[in-house]
């Protein structure tokens, strides 16, 4: 049995709490004693409980039982699962018929696998009733296919069972997927039954109303709480994650008051509470001194020189196979001659145009695969004795290994310009078509040279290499990888590589001829400095394992330590781990033969486990437990600390039981109370002969720490790494540190090499370490080490879902604080409820502890983590991957809410100051009253004050009855359709004459007009005033997607109270077929009238309205948020509309226009059916729908008009970047040009885009278009015009009036958020670009009003923009008359100040701001117009106002694969949607981008991400987002996402 001595009590005696007279270190290994009596899993069942068995797990089993008695205290939450499409999760599952592998596999996986138990747990059963079939082999037919976790729920929805044994599942399933329709026969047998549905859904044309009863094919339908039915899937997880949401793990809010201006971040306060050092400061500690050897070679090469000559047959080293045989045995004699040969050829064969190709001093690159180790000792004394500087690298295996681009830079940075390798080694590399090897990505152009016997000469016989005394030349250079993925060199002298094999020989006294099995890598580190180095001083004999035959036989080093009855064997806790699983082989094994067994990694954790759990099992063998000696080493410093052979009469080994939480603030406290989160850690033995160690405080000044404090350790001695090679300025940090006391003393005039090992010095001088730098995790103050965080995931039901070395933890900094991401790889056969319980339980161990939430939990399929060279994971590369989105995971689990707990705080409102301060306040600041207005129109001269359009055209078509006044173009750009004055007039009599008298209509009557874009829509507009009808333009229903675009005609001819359809036979036909019976009822439709040939008639009078208030026309729309809007626009305001437009486009009879706008509604309306008429210009007009199969239609008919005028909207401009993009140069040879375009004006309800416009002006540059054309509108459902940038080109003196270009400014969103306006300078942080919307029109005012109070804000400051014009519509209407709302809208007044004008309402956010541009016609100053978004939009979140396209405009920057994103919110959780424009396996990468980068812009927590497929995201015609119809898709279950995560 162990004994177990701890004498850690002596030194923190003081500091604990004793148990009535009993020493504190006796209680301590009384626990040790106690929890360690656990049967390992491995023996039999029925053996009886041996005392004391070791487990044969990761961590001591002190951990395990810990985190299983941690995950014990919480009672199964319930947590939302994520869903996920099934595609998704099609795998190979070959082993899904094989159990499972329990054994703790390794830092990889390789062909180490074990037949073991499935170890039986209950499945975490999210739902019950159901979950039982998840997964469940259907036997007896030929594939196996399982269900998805997807329909958890009835009403949702099977997916495919995917035939997932062969490799075309995948492409069956997308075949699936991507058919329109999925018919009832393709779905798989109904395992559950459950009812099956197909739905299909594409992306609608118009949004429906929010009030529109849609049919739900569900069972179960609940409320939510602003009345939205939903479905109960989605809903039902919601539910779940806000219950999980609803205990806070957030410190109490402290007493605070902030500067409205800045949010400040919550700055982490240090907690009270926390422990502190307590003890005296500590001593350095010397290590015995270097003892004094008579015959002590003066350098490395004389020993290799004397042994070589004097002792030729004694064998140096022996290599094996892949079975474990010897294939050769290396001799001193050998060694030194072919050393020689090498040295002699490198110096002397090799030139470039007669100058030799290397130098002394040289650094030459060695590249020898891990089972050579004889050609690498070869090469590495062959160059010492040239006197050229070897760097031994990893075999680089294709063009982009993990890290291999960092080697490349340590390459370069040395100027290594040969290559040493094998012959075997030089034919496996990566060739280029000339046979050369290939220059790997990011490395020097090297020459390869084969250093295999043929290809060196024998040196003359006179020739001798020069053996120099040990001096401070370099003498090789090791590399290491640093925590950032970058590799460095570190320099290691002549003189430091003696002292460190004399170190090392004193302290493992070694002696002359020893046998000893290295299974380290030789290349570098511990396999180097004892394998081949340290070695040859003493004449040992070296057997070398390669790391391949462990992985075939983990036994192998046992079996050669029994065979060469092996003195030493240096070895990892992984391969005493990996040797436990074989036991089958070890019966006629001895170890009796060791005197010491070096613990490479023993600084690790787990290697204490390691080491008990093997001395358990090979007492039995001759192991004796004395012999186990860990050590602590690194890359700089080599070894630090070893543990000495028993012989040398040391005192015994310690361990400590430490308090977790303690270790976090830097404490060390022997743990008493807290059971649960301890470290147990072992010492690493005594400090290196010749060296002077102290550990010294991690940040900052490197002051000695106290006696109970952790800090780094410290070393001063001949025998550590010298610098970075070519890194003056990290080695200065590193390599020449000089720790001083409290005082600020210096305690050395030596300077000191930092190990990155954390630690302390223990009882009885004993070092212990307790993590390394590399591993550090500092979160919100807090210590943790990612090798604590990993056995802790690891003890959570250890084998059953990820291979045991398979784990990386690092932190990323997200928010200003670090955050853990854990990355584990799975098991093929873990089914998704296993992993996703696992991962919520390994959160609850970690958080139990470590006391630290956990950022992100990733799962990612067997094998695709990136490796370094011997296996393990490399974590630099791994958590740039997650950084990029490109770690691909099959599983994500984020827990935002828990550990992000530096938000600003929530704003508070600010009780509102009354109206008279409020305007003194204004008066006193010297701000202006924020109101602008357009040019007067009462003044103005021209003689057309009002007009009723129908009289317009009548007097058009008998004044210039032959003018033209529109052209329509089809898609192949040829002229369709045209109509001049007279033309139009006809065709709308013949019009009014058909509704009179085919339609027996009154006047007054409503009309719904169902037209194409096209010059029919026109005339029966016209045709309607002549009847005086009162006309309602409707988008046709698109024939196929009836069942999402019907709906919406069916609900504006109902809305709107139209009693009569005009409309196409075509579309009449559609109205009234079979498929639009299943879409609406068609019984129900009004009279509908065909306008395809009507008689020619005259119509005796046309309808003169009594008054001009009365109703000209309605105009539907479908608002943004999904409600559809109709406004009254009374002949006056349509008149006045028409004036104003004229007016600041200055329209006359001569001019051309050219319109690519939807003529339903808005702007695009009055642009298309009006304006022609009133101004008399012609218009060309390009249905935007004509360019989905033509993009460059619109562009090219504006170079062949040569139009100086056009609109379009924001759809339109983006269907030309995208279509368009590249074919700039196609265009200019078929003479496109638009060097003639003055003024490109975007129509649009929104924000202008800015990106968009500029993208657009920088691509269509290149065929002539100016940079100053494109400018924005702004028109709202109140006011469909308030802005338009008019034309701003040309020669002033053509021009009269123009105004000043469109100002861009910068806002601080952050003030943004708090209802601000901040101007900052272009690209500060948090800025935010905004364009001003145009130049307010004639005769409309603005003025920007506080939203709550109605009173009027100042310049510059943000309000909601309200308006009065002669334009104005008139009010909604609509069906319920909620007359309120109504009046508010269209007719307020201001709370005080001017309380006379009667305002419209726009429900935009914005402000004016005066800018000093100067206008062509004078100095007159200039009022701007910036629009911020709608109010019905915004989101209400912490107490501030997001605007949708902001948080959506990051999260479209964060990945490449992110075509479109939107935004909403439900229960105060944040929903954000993308659409993903690449394959599946790229959905879950996306997870955590999203939440990162909302978090770090937004300061916000998403709470669900969905994923879906491009095109999902509904947009209505004018472009914009869809955002509320999307939100009730996504409720009601109707989005097919790819996957959907939700954030806890």
């Amino acid at each position: 049995s162990l004994s177990l001595s701890l004498s850690l009590g002596k030194l923190l005696a003081p500091y604990i709490p004793q148990i009535q007279g009993v020493d504190p270190s006796l209680q301590i290994e009384h626990r040790i004693q106690t929890s360690s009596q656990v049967a390992p899993p491995g023996s039999k069942q029925n053996k009886p409980r041996v005392a004391n068995s070791r487990d044969e797990r990761f961590r001591s089993d002190l951990h395990t039982e810990a985190v299983q008695a941690a995950l014990a205290k919480y009672t199964e939450r319930k947590m939302p699962m994520p869903s996920k499409r099934r595609s998704v999760l099609v795998q190979s599952s070959v082993e899904a018929c094989t159990p499972p592998d329990t054994s703790s596999a390794s830092e990889d996986e390789g062909s180490l696998r074990r037949q073991g138990r499935i170890a039986s747990s209950s499945p975490y059963q999210a739902h019950p009733s159901v979950e039982h079939w998840f997964n469940r082999v259907i036997q007896g037919s030929s594939t196996s296919s399982s269900a998805s976790s997807t329909s958890s729920h009835p009403g949702g929805r099977p997916h495919h069972a995917t035939n997932a044994t062969s490799a075309s599942a995948a492409t069956v399933l997308a075949d699936l997927m991507a058919q329109t329709q999925l018919d009832n026969h393709s779905a798989p047998p109904d395992v559950t039954g459950l009812s099956e549905r197909s739905v299909h859904a594409e992306r609608p044309q118009v949004a429906s109303m929010r009030g529109l009863p849609r049919r739900y094919t569900h069972t179960s339908v609940m409320e939510t709480a602003d009345g939205v039915p939903v479905n109960s899937r989605v809903s039902s997880k919601i539910q779940q994650l806000l219950n999980t949401l609803k205990r806070p793990k957030r410190p109490p809010l402290r007493e605070f008051f902030v500067d409205d201006f800045e949010e400040l971040l919550d700055v982490q306060h240090p907690d009270p509470n926390q422990p502190k050092p307590e003890g005296g400061e500590m001593r350095p500690l010397n290590g015995e001194p270097l003892g004094v050897v008579t015959n002590w070679p003066p350098s490395l090469l004389a020993s290799l020189q004397r042994w070589g000559t004097t002792q030729p047959k004694s064998p140096c080293l022996t290599a094996l196979d892949n079975a474990g045989k010897p294939v050769y045995t290396l001799t001193y004699g050998k060694l030194w001659t072919r050393s020689q040969k090498l040295s002699y050829t490198l110096l002397n064969k090799l030139s470039t145009r007669n100058e030799p190709l290397l130098r002394p001093g040289d650094r030459v690159a060695l590249v020898f695969p891990n089972n050579d180790p004889v050609m690498f000792m070869v090469a590495f004394y062959g160059c010492l004795l040239a006197e050229l500087v070897p760097v031994p690298i990893e075999v680089p295996l294709t063009r982009k290994d993990a890290g291999s681009q960092q080697v490349g830079f340590l390459l370069g940075s040395c100027g290594v310009t040969l290559a040493l390798t094998t012959d075997a080694c030089q034919k496996g590399l990566p060739k280029a078509q000339t046979g050369e090897v290939v220059t790997f990505k990011g490395w020097p152009r090297l020459l390869w040279f084969v250093t295999d016997g043929k290809h060196v000469a024998k040196p003359p016989r006179d020739w001798h290499p020069p053996i120099r005394d040990a001096s401070n030349e370099i003498a090789y250079i090791e590399y290491k990888t640093s925590k950032e993925g970058s590799t460095m060199g570190i320099t290691v002298s002549h003189s430091a590589m003696l002292a460190h094999c004399h170190a090392l020989t004193q302290a493992c006294g070694y002696t002359e001829g020893e046998i000893i099995t290295n299974v380290l890598d030789f290349k570098r580190d511990a396999g180097l400095w004892h394998g081949v180095l340290t070695s040859v001083m003493n004449r040992m004999h070296v057997i070398s394992i390669p790391y391949s035959l462990m992985k075939v036989n983990p036994l192998s080093w046992i079996q050669k330590v029994h065979t060469y009855k092996a003195r030493v064997a240096v070895v990892k806790s992984r391969d005493m781990h990996w040797s436990l699983l074989a036991q089958r082989d070890q019966r006629d094994i001895s170890l009796s033969s060791l005197r010491m067994l070096i613990v490479a990694d023993g600084a690790n954790p787990w290697s204490i486990s390691s080491c008990d759990a093997f001395l358990n099992v090979f007492q039995a063998r001759g192991l004796r437990p004395e012999v186990i000696c860990p050590c602590a080493s690194s890359s700089e410093a080599m070894t630090v600390a070893i543990r000495r052979p028993p012989e040398m009469g040391v005192p015994p080994p310690g361990k400590a039981v430490l308090s977790m939480s303690g270790l976090s603030y830097g404490v060390i406290r022997v743990d008493t109370e807290e059971k649960l989160s301890v470290l147990t850690v072992q010492d690493v033995g005594q400090v290196m002969p010749g060296a002077l160690v102290c550990v010294i405080r991690v940040e900052g000044t490197p002051y000695l720490c106290r006696m109970d404090e952790v800090g780094e350790i410290c070393m001063s001695s001949s025998s550590t790494g010298i610098s970075y090679f070519g890194l003056p300025g990290m080695t200065k940090n590193v390599f020449e540190t000089i720790p001083v006391t409290s005082s600020g003393a210096p305690i050395s005039d030596r300077p000191f090499t930092r190990t990155s090992l954390l630690g302390f010095i223990g009882p009885d001088n004993l070092v212990f370490v307790v993590g390394k730098m590399d591993g550090l995790m500092v979160v919100s103050g807090r210590r943790h080490n990612a090798d604590d965080v990993v056995a802790t995931a690891l003890a959570v039901e250890p084998m059953k879902f990820v291979y045991r070395g398979r784990i990386a933890v690092f932190s990323v900094s997200v928010l200003h604080d670090e955050r853990i991401v854990v990355v584990a790889e799975q098991r093929p056969d873990g089914s998704e409820e296993d992993s996703f319980q696992w991962m919520s339980r390994v959160l609850q161990a970690i958080d139990s502890i470590h006391q630290v939430g956990v950022y992100c939990l990733a799962l990612v399929p067997a094998n695709t983590l990136p490796k370094a060279p011997l296996g393990g994971i490399h974590i630099s590369e791994t958590k740039q991957r997650f950084l990029e989105g490109a770690l691909h995971p099959c599983n994500v689990l984020m827990c935002p809410h828990t550990c992000v707990t530096n938000l600003p705080k929530p704003r508070q409102k600010q009780p509102e100051v009354g109206p008279a301060s409020m305007i003194v306040g204004n008066l006193v600041a010297g701000k202006r009253i924020a109101q602008a207005c357009g040019r007067d129109v009462s003044q103005l001269e021209d003689n057309d004050q009002f007009l009723y359009m129908q009289d317009v055209l009548q007097w058009r078509a008998q004044a210039t009855p032959d003018h033209p006044l529109f052209l329509l173009l089809n898609a192949k750009g040829t002229v369709a359709n045209t109509a001049s004055c007279v033309q139009l007039h006809k065709r709308a009599e013949r019009v009014a004459i058909a509704l009179m008298e085919r339609g027996r209509l009154n006047a007054g009557d409503h009309v719904a007009l169902v037209y194409p874009p096209g010059i029919d829509l026109i005339a029966t507009f016209y045709g309607c005033l002549y009847a005086g009808c009162v006309p309602v333009t409707v988008r046709p229903p698109h024939p196929q997607n009836l069942t999402t675009t019907l709906p919406t005609v069916k609900m504006i001819v109902e809305v709107s109270k139209s009693v009569c359809i005009l409309t196409t036979q075509a579309i009449m036909k559609l109205l009234k077929s079979k498929e639009a019976a299943a879409a609406v009822d068609i019984k129900t439709w009004p009279l509908i009238l065909d306008t395809d040939d009507l008689p020619r008639k005259r119509i005796p009078q046309i309808y003169k309205p009594p008054t001009p208030e009365m109703l000209a026309y309605l105009d539907f729309s479908v608002s943004t948020t999904g409600i559809l809007a109709g406004v009254k626009m009374s002949h006056a305001a349509t008149s006045a509309l028409c004036r104003s437009i004229k007016l600041q486009c200055e329209l006359y009879p001569s001019r051309q226009i050219a319109i690519c706008l939807d003529p339903y509604c808005g702007l695009g309306f009055a642009l298309w059916c009006l304006c022609s008429v009133y101004s008399g210009h012609q218009s060309i007009l390009v249905p935007p729908l004509e360019l989905e199969t033509n993009p460059s239609l619109w562009l090219s008919a504006v170079s062949q008009y040569k139009v100086r005028v056009t609109f379009c909207s924001y759809s339109v401009m983006e269907m030309c970047t995208k279509g368009l993009g590249s074919q700039t140069e196609a265009l200019r040879l078929r003479n496109v040009n638009l060097s003639c375009v003055r003024t490109c004006m975007v129509v649009a309800e929104e924000r202008p885009r800015i990106t968009l416009t500029q993208s657009f002006s920088k691509i269509f540059k290149d065929l002539g278009l100016s940079s100053r054309a494109v400018s924005t509108t702004f028109g709202c459902r109140v006011n469909v015009a308030i802005c338009l940038q008019p034309n701003r080109l040309g020669k002033l003196a053509e021009q009269g009036t123009h105004g000043p270009d469109p100002t861009t400014v910068y806002l601080d969103m952050r003030a943004l958020r708090h209802d601000r306006v901040r101007l900052v300078e272009r690209g500060s942080p948090h800025s935010l670009p905004l364009m001003e919307s145009g130049k307010i029109l004639p005769g409309v005012k603005v003025i920007i009003a506080n939203t709550e109070t109605k009173g009027p804000l100042g310049d510059s400051h943000l309000g909601e923009i309200w308006v009065s014009s002669p334009h104005n519509a008139t009010g909604y209407y609509t069906v319920y008359g909620e007359e309120a709302l109504h009046a508010d809208h269209f007719s307020t007044r201001l709370s005080f100040g001017d309380t006379q004008t009667v305002w419209a309402r726009t429900g935009y956010l914005g402000f004016l701001r005066r800018t000093e541009l100067t206008d062509a016609s004078g100095g007159t100053r200039h009022d701007a117009l910036y629009v911020v978004g709608s109010l019905d939009e915004t989101l209400e979140l912490r107490g501030m106002r997001y605007h949708p396209i902001d948080i959506e405009t990051s999260v479209i920057r964060s990945h490449k694969s992110i075509a479109e994103c939107a935004v909403f919110t439900w229960t105060n959780l944040l929903v954000v949607v993308v659409e993903l424009e690449g394959s599946e396996q790229e959905a879950l990468d996306l997870v955590a981008l999203v939440t990162n980068v909302v978090l770090e812009e937004h300061y916000l927590i998403v709470g669900v991400v969905v994923v879906v497929d491009p095109g999902v995201i509904p947009i209505n015609s004018r472009g914009e987002k869809q955002r509320m119809h999307l939100r009730d898709g996504f409720l009601a279950d109707q989005l097919d996402p790819i996957y959907v995560a939700y954030n806890m």
